[in-house]
């Protein structure tokens, strides 16, 4: 959740707009010219951008409570609090609510509910850039994939988690979206090194782990020892619970400065103060809003491989 909801887990503040736009270098025009001595000079003006349009959507959730209920449980004779509980379980359903949307298979006729990490980040059996729409999709964050073919994320894969096989394909991508490993263990341990994250689920990371094990030559008397230390070229591997009903195995690769979350400013976990509730003179109402989004500038730093 630090990563949707969080400034240092990722999270940008957008100050205003009707959505987020950004302009998408798609091309480059081919190649330069080589000339003679005293050749004329041939002009070439291309067209190299394309434009991405985010827009938002909007959650909200709610809580209440009666004036008596506070009457009866102050003081010496309070029983329990009756208002912190139901705050916590309102952001609760508002952190569920995001981090199943965020994970969930992308709806074309629903616009209300956020794109996740399955809209940006596309499966495909075939090695290379060929993560495309996502299904029922004909663009992707407004942008037309026959105009700008290159905003596609690496995709390949696998048959088992072997050094022969997951891990070489994993290296290959690595190195094909230009993940960079941070330089030491320090930065690792700070938000620069956190920036790349691999998201599997419980049977990829189990069977990860097993490889861990056996190549390590002195595992002493730990049972365990890979156990929630599980890291790729210093990369952590984060096992995902929302991921275990999909059968493929699916190990994503996700860089978390061109992928991330985006809010509303002013539209940022916005409470309400208590009001008192419309033909309910004895019941308060408390309201949270959040606009939010997520948004790739980059698919081509991100990569999926599935089994």
């Amino acid at each position: 959740m630090k990563h949707l909801l969080t400034k240092r887990g990722g999270v940008k503040i957008q100050s205003s707009g009707l959505g987020v736009k950004e302009t998408l270098m798609n091309n480059d025009g081919g190649y330069s010219q080589w000339v003679g001595l005293y050749d004329e000079d041939t002009i070439v003006v291309g067209d190299y951008l394309d434009q991405m349009k985010v827009e938002w959507c909007r959650l909200t959730d709610n809580m209440a409570y009666e004036r008596r209920e506070l009457l009866e449980n102050k003081g010496a004779e309070r029983v329990n609090n009756v208002i912190r509980p139901r705050r916590v379980a309102m952001m609760l359903r508002v952190a569920k609510t995001l981090e199943k949307a965020f994970f969930d298979t992308p709806d074309a006729d629903n616009e209300l509910i956020m794109w996740g990490l399955k809209y940006w980040l596309v499966k495909n059996s075939t090695q290379g850039f060929n993560g495309g729409y996502p299904t029922g999709f004909t663009r992707i964050g407004n942008v037309n994939l026959t105009k700008s073919p290159t905003f596609k994320n690496w995709t390949d894969s696998y048959t088992d988690v072997t050094k022969g096989d997951l891990i070489k394909k994993m290296r290959k991508a690595h190195r094909k979206t230009h993940w960079i490993s941070p330089v030491s263990a320090e930065e690792f341990r700070s938000e620069t090194g956190k920036k790349r994250q691999i998201l599997v689920n419980e049977a990829t990371i189990s069977d990860m782990e097993d490889v861990g094990e056996a190549q390590n030559e002195n595992l002493g008397r730990d049972l365990a020892s890979m156990d929630d230390q599980m890291v790729f070229k210093k990369h952590p591997i984060r096992p995902v619970p929302y991921l275990d009903s999909d059968t493929t195995n699916p190990v994503y690769m996700i860089d978390l400065a061109t992928f991330h979350p985006i809010v509303l400013k002013g539209d940022y976990l916005r409470e309400t103060d208590a009001k008192v509730a419309p033909k309910q003179h004895n019941v308060f109402v408390v309201h949270v809003d959040l606009s939010v989004n997520t948004i790739c500038t980059n698919r081509r730093a991100n990569a999926v491989l599935s089994k």
